[in-house]
């Protein structure tokens, strides 16, 4: 009866006009598990009665709809060169997540001209009408389109391991974004741990180390636990959540996701600002 009087509640919600919050998820390298978290994690959101979708801007060498079991028939890219609608880019998963594709070749597009910009804004126009949560799943390190796309997004969810050359890349790239937006939201998830420990003190440290050098407190959103079952998951093409629900880390995944909800309620979503600092972002940097 919760879930569905949530449900119903954010339905109000966008009667209203309530915008969804923007979510940019990143990595300070690749291989950490970023796009698996993404995919999990929009899912356990759903399992809150959250509308989500999640739009893949690993730009060539995206993989969500290989984690989702999904071949697209169009990407982003054919919504971008005009030669699809929006809706026809828009996929599904077998359980109902809708996700957007970045799809091979984008790299050659990725100097926007002031029409495929034109068509991005309208995109996501639509997409902050249509559900509660955007998730954009970044590729791993930084380029000039994505630090834009980051800077204007309502939150920044950083996905780390344990390794110590993991933990500094993560730092590096938070640091890169706090010196643009010293008022972005950072929330850091511990990837892959073998040891509780080792969780608690790759993220501590990292939260301790964005609070003495930059002055700038971020939310610590938990760790998920090295598991057999994301990797007979990924195989599967199905998100290790779904497949494995008493997995030790689809466990962890539903508290992260619980934590999340929970501090998203406190705060209010009313007044995102997320196209109007992109459209800023854009337009000054052609200035």
């Amino acid at each position: 009866m919760r879930d569905q009087a949530e449900a119903l509640r954010m339905k109000m919600l966008k009667a209203q006009g309530s915008l969804a919050k923007s979510i940019a998820i990143v990595s300070g390298k690749g291989g950490v598990g970023k796009s698996n978290f993404s995919t999990n994690f929009a899912h356990s959101l759903r399992l809150r009665g959250k509308s989500v979708i999640v739009v893949d801007m690993d730009i060539g060498m995206g993989n969500i709809h290989i984690l989702l079991g999904v071949a697209p028939t169009y990407s982003l890219r054919d919504y971008l060169i005009g030669q699809q609608p929006l809706e026809s880019v828009i996929n599904t998963d077998e359980h109902g997540l809708a996700f957007i594709s970045g799809g091979s070749g984008l790299d050659t597009v990725l100097d926007w001209s002031e029409d495929m910009f034109g068509r991005l804004i309208a995109a996501f126009e639509q997409l902050q009408r249509e559900y509660d949560f955007i998730l954009f799943d970044m590729g791993a390190g930084a380029t000039q389109r994505s630090i834009e796309l980051i800077i204007a997004v309502d939150e920044v969810i950083v996905i780390s391991t344990t390794e110590p050359t993991s933990i500094t890349d993560a730092y590096s790239m938070m640091k890169f974004i706090c010196l643009k937006d010293q008022d972005k939201k950072f929330s850091i998830v511990s990837n892959r741990v073998t040891r509780l420990n080792d969780g608690n003190d790759a993220v501590t440290r990292l939260q301790y180390a964005m609070r003495k050098f930059l002055d700038k407190e971020t939310f610590i959103l938990g760790f998920l636990p090295e598991d057999d079952a994301v990797q007979k998951a990924v195989v599967a093409q199905k998100p290790f959540l779904l497949l494995y629900p008493n997995a030790p880390v689809s466990k962890r995944m539903t508290a992260i996701a619980n934590e999340f909800v929970k501090t998203d309620r406190e705060e209010d979503k009313q007044g995102t600002g997320f196209l109007k600092k992109l459209k800023g972002i854009f337009l000054k940097g052609r200035e």
